[in-house]
């Protein structure tokens, strides 16, 4: 099958017992787009032009909040600043403390709103995909996280420091210190940034092909003594559809999370 603009890229005419007519399973399909404009060479498609929105979202929403702040705060100021306070107290705070941390919330709350939104586009209706359901855009929030880390370790302990850090290196393991030094180093600085963008890059990506079966499985059993399992495969798109929106913000929290923790351990002595 080939890429359309649309994930639900089948035959609107196929339903179970039609002849020569078989479920039209999602894959890798439903993650294709062609392009929708070409811009100097460069193909721009559903999900880059998603990725925009995003980031337009994102900006205009804070700015609007709290471009004109007022000490009495309005609907929106209020929103924003609840928002921004979620991250601020109940991430960064907890996790780097408020005096390392608070220099650190602005960046946070960005990755937050900004990755939430682009989970969110999944049930969004013309939307309906999630941009992190595409390795690129976890990957390079990923690097960012781990260029952060990186230079700040450097910067609190030094090039020793940096290696000992990374390395866990600790006397008091004796014999074992050189096996837990090269675990400890390809585990930090490769394997961490790795799992740190698959987390969020799995979940959106899987969340997404059972999204996409249950609602044309529904289309799909759409017929003769079948309907009532169309029912079915609706309720359970709809069920799926809510539990997705519970993933989409708890993915955005576990990587601002580990975010911070990353970075706890670049400010911290130790691991």
């Amino acid at each position: 099958m080939s890429a359309d603009q649309t994930q639900l890229a089948f035959d609107w005419s196929c339903r179970i017992m039609s002849d020569g007519c078989g479920f039209p399973a999602p894959g890798l399909h439903s993650f294709l787009f062609k392009p929708i404009a070409t811009v100097g060479g460069y193909e721009f498609n559903k999900v880059m032009l998603l990725a925009i929105i995003t980031t337009i979202l994102v900006i205009g929403f804070f700015w609007a909040a709290f471009g004109k702040a007022k000490v009495v705060p309005g609907k929106l100021q209020m929103v924003g600043e609840a928002g921004y306070d979620f991250v601020r107290r109940g991430i960064v705070y907890e996790t780097l403390g408020k005096k390392e941390g608070e220099k650190y919330v602005p960046l946070m709350v960005s990755l937050f709103f900004f990755i939430w939104i682009m989970n969110i586009w999944s049930v969004i209706p013309l939307a309906q995909f999630p941009v992190s359901s595409v390795i690129a855009y976890p990957a390079v929030l990923a690097a960012v996280v781990y260029v952060t880390w990186v230079s700040l370790t450097f910067k609190r302990h030094g090039f020793v420091g940096f290696f000992k850090n990374i390395t866990g290196y600790d006397k008091s393991l004796g014999p074992v210190l050189p096996l837990v030094m090269i675990i400890e180093f390809f585990s930090n600085l490769l394997v961490r940034p790795f799992t740190h963008a698959v987390r969020l890059f799995a979940n959106m990506f899987a969340g997404h092909l059972m999204l996409v079966m249950f609602t044309v499985a529904s289309w799909y059993l759409l017929n003769s003594w079948m309907i009532p399992a169309a029912g079915i495969s609706f309720v359970m798109t709809m069920a799926m559809i809510v539990f997705e929106l519970f993933v989409q913000a708890v993915q955005a929290y576990v990587f601002v999370l580990l975010a911070c923790t990353y970075i706890q351990g670049a400010l911290a002595e130790h691991h």
